[in-house]
């Protein structure tokens, strides 16, 4: 155990709660931890990755290798129409109020978490979307004064 992780106190309720946890399947466990991920924040989903980064001390980032592809398709994916695109707030502009109020309407966030979506910018609002969402999408920012990119 790493000394970040060492460090968090555990109340007597989550103690008990996880080792009611152990005490279920490897199965039952990874359905139990899905369903608490789908209930977490993006802020939260964040502060685990940075969790299990400083535990194992591993990276979140998937290598070059993976994320270029098979080398033997590389004239194949240029010839095809991207299809899915994600949504960056590169800044909020002059306007940052407007722009956390519309993160939130757009991310379903809390305002806590919209503003630090918009602080932490370069960020990513929505991803792996269509190009009409995208396109929509950057238009609701802009109309608040952000500046975004769809990649």
């Amino acid at each position: 155990m790493t000394e970040a992780v060492a460090e968090v106190e555990v109340s007597k309720e989550a103690q008990k709660a996880i080792d009611d946890l152990l005490k279920l399947s490897e199965e039952d466990r990874g359905v139990v931890f899905m369903k608490v991920l789908e209930k977490t924040t993006v802020l939260g989903a964040l502060g685990l990755v940075k969790l299990c980064e400083d535990q194992w001390g591993v990276s979140a980032a998937a290598p070059a290798a993976v994320m270029a592809g098979p080398a033997g398709d590389a004239g194949a994916d240029e010839e095809e129409e991207q299809t899915a695109f994600d949504v960056i707030l590169i800044n909020a502009g002059q306007k940052k109020i407007a722009v956390i109020k519309e993160v939130r309407a757009l991310t379903g966030l809390s305002l806590k978490d919209a503003k630090a979506v918009v602080d932490a910018a370069p960020k990513a609002l929505k991803e792996k979307v269509d190009k009409e969402e995208a396109e929509k999408i950057r238009a609701q920012i802009e109309a608040a004064g952000g500046v975004v990119e769809v990649k």
